[in-house]
């Protein structure tokens, strides 16, 4: 089983060594062949430097850089088309801060034996976020509610970003019409994967702060939460009527 881990990067020199000397051991205790790819977004501060000199130093380690500020969902579109080009039957994603603890990769790699999509969540039973205040909490929880809610689907944590996914999912996905870019981008990835008719489980996982360097949540990014999940439910039911009546 070839496991590839995609971490998106923009200015995470302070974590991104010991982050990827953390998830390695931990893909190799999951059974994986593991890799890791780092997808660098023109970090000013040396982080593409540093994914350079990692990957040259293991092969294991592999990096591809932006030429420009692209954005999240951009980064792991293109982290996942070329772990799917390298033959991965696993690809996870991660935020590379140690927000996601990487000694959680075996159970998410471990439940996806029986699901298609597995997510590591916050908002399932066991699971739990630390080091927040509580407005930051009532805001993460409250979009989480407001996603499922409009979307209406099953899902506890939609806005969570660790997760892993069996090939056949982001081959089947339309990931060229994916739209979303920032962080409105884990939720539509999930929502497209459920329209589908993929399963998808939840793995409690207890989400800490970064503990090295600056957020990249802002105001922004919630208000483009805000407007942008009804336009997925308003996008899924043109494709559906698309397929309904046989046009394209």
């Amino acid at each position: 089983m070839t496991a590839w881990v995609v971490l998106p990067t923009y200015n995470e020199a302070e974590n991104l060594e010991a982050l990827v000397a953390a998830v390695l051991p931990q893909l190799e205790r999951a059974g994986a062949e593991g890799r890791v790819l780092i997808v660098d977004d023109d970090s000013p501060d040396g982080t593409g430097r540093l994914a350079a000199a990692l990957a040259a130093g293991d092969e294991r380690v592999a990096v591809l850089h932006n030429g420009r500020k692209a954005g999240l969902g951009r980064a792991y579109l293109a982290g996942f088309g070329h772990a799917l080009r390298q033959g991965a039957e696993l690809i996870l994603e991660m935020d590379a801060d140690f927000s996601h603890d990487p000694a959680d990769l075996p159970r998410l790699i471990a439940a996806a034996q029986r699901a298609d999509v597995v997510l590591g969540s916050r908002y399932a039973p066991g699971g739990a976020v630390a080091d927040w205040g509580a407005v930051r909490r009532a805001i993460s929880r409250g979009g989480s509610w407001y996603a499922r809610a409009v979307l209406d689907v099953p899902v506890r944590d939609l806005t969570g970003g660790f997760k892993c996914f069996q090939r056949q999912v982001l081959e089947h996905l339309d990931l060229d019409g994916v739209r979303a870019n920032g962080y409105v981008f884990q939720i539509e990835i999930t929502y497209r994967a459920v329209l589908a008719g993929f399963t998808v489980a939840e793995v409690p996982i207890v989400f800490r702060e970064r503990r090295r360097g600056t957020s990249k949540m802002s105001a922004a990014v919630a208000l483009e939460a805000a407007w942008k999940v009804p336009a997925l439910r308003a996008g899924a039911g043109r494709r559906r009527a698309r397929v309904r009546f046989g046009s394209r």
